[in-house]
């Protein structure tokens, strides 16, 4: 298992945050980590449209951003939201951003 790199909490942008959160694919993944138990998933458990190379994009930007922590498990790969680190740095930021984007699915369109 290796864990791939990702930014220490402490050097994670709030602007590298929002850039990575722009993305409707990439908040629709937040949002489901959110709503997941914490701990790993297999990225391949999410349904995203797009190529597999996109994927590993949408993957990369989240993990450069400092939201999720991601680790290479044999054929595959597992994400986990840094929801407590998260949490202590940036308080409410990601519960804002959820909420906001559950609102627009509610209304049935994406932010």
């Amino acid at each position: 298992m290796t864990e791939l790199p990702a930014p220490p909490i402490d050097q994670i942008e709030l602007t590298a945050l929002l850039a990575a959160l722009a993305d409707p694919l990439r908040r629709g993944v937040v949002t489901d980590l959110m709503e997941r138990p914490d701990g790993e998933h297999a990225c391949s458990s999410f349904e995203l449209p797009v190529a597999k190379s996109t994927r590993t994009h949408h993957w990369r930007a989240l993990r450069l951003a400092g939201l999720i922590q991601q680790r290479d498990v044999g054929n595959g790969s597992t994400v986990q939201l840094r929801r407590r680190e998260l949490a202590r740095r940036f308080p409410g930021l990601l519960e804002a951003i959820i909420e906001a984007e559950r609102s627009s699915r509610r209304r049935g369109r994406r932010a």
